[in-house]
């Protein structure tokens, strides 16, 4: 049987991977929690540097969503555990979360992290997995752009609100240009239901209704 990349809405594949925090079984170690497995081209490169130094720095603010952090790139486990050491002794920042060392490039082979111009090297990908186990979404950057961790917190809150309330959120959430911190409703599938929705929401036409979550 031919073997593809993970695609969003599939389960993350079952992996026993090293990490600097010992052997982990992905995705079940986490299961019950949401993870964010997020790759990077090198150790010791600048770019890597200040995404793994940003991501400590919302580390509380990811634990305090129920999410967990795990990093990955094609070095080994000693050259993970002496970039952490660099950062915490040259930056004054603590690296808490675990880093896979995919020396054989297996893991990063199975999930389609290969940057195909750049001999071994792994682009920067984002897995936002659920408590399932359930890919959620998928992220690529090129080597040279740096992530926002901000908008993948935002991402990790947006999917949370949605799976709770039932609803889509919309751009720029919680700050839309049109309906502010407010969701939006699933469109009707029923001509009653379309009739109803503007007597129950605020509405700028039948297909676009929301609401205060307050």
């Amino acid at each position: 049987m031919e073997q593809r990349f993970p695609l969003i809405g599939e389960r993350f594949p079952e992996l026993e991977v090293k990490t600097t925090h010992g052997v982990k079984k992905l995705p079940d170690d986490y299961r019950g929690k949401w993870f964010i497995l997020f790759s990077h081209p090198a150790d010791f490169t600048p770019v890597c540097t200040t995404e793994f130094v940003a991501f400590q720095r919302r580390y509380e603010k990811f634990r305090e969503m129920n999410t967990e952090l795990i990093g990955l790139s094609i070095d080994q486990v000693f050259s993970h555990i002496k970039w952490v050491e660099w950062i915490r002794e040259k930056l004054n920042v603590e690296i808490q979360f675990p880093i896979i060392a995919d020396d054989t490039g297996a893991v990063a082979n199975r999930l389609g992290l290969i940057h195909p111009g750049k001999g071994t090297n792994t682009v920067r990908a984002v897995f936002i997995v659920d408590p399932e186990g359930i890919i959620r979404a998928i992220l690529y950057y090129p080597q040279e752009i740096g992530r926002n961790m901000d908008e993948i917190l935002r991402m990790i809150d947006a999917f949370q609100v949605s799976d709770k309330n039932g609803v889509a959120i919309p751009a720029n959430w919680p700050e839309n240009e049109l309906i502010g911190n407010e969701v939006i409703i699933p469109p009707a599938a029923d001509v009653k239901t379309a009739e109803e929705r503007p007597k129950q929401y605020e509405c700028f036409d039948w297909w676009f209704c929301h609401k205060s979550l307050e």
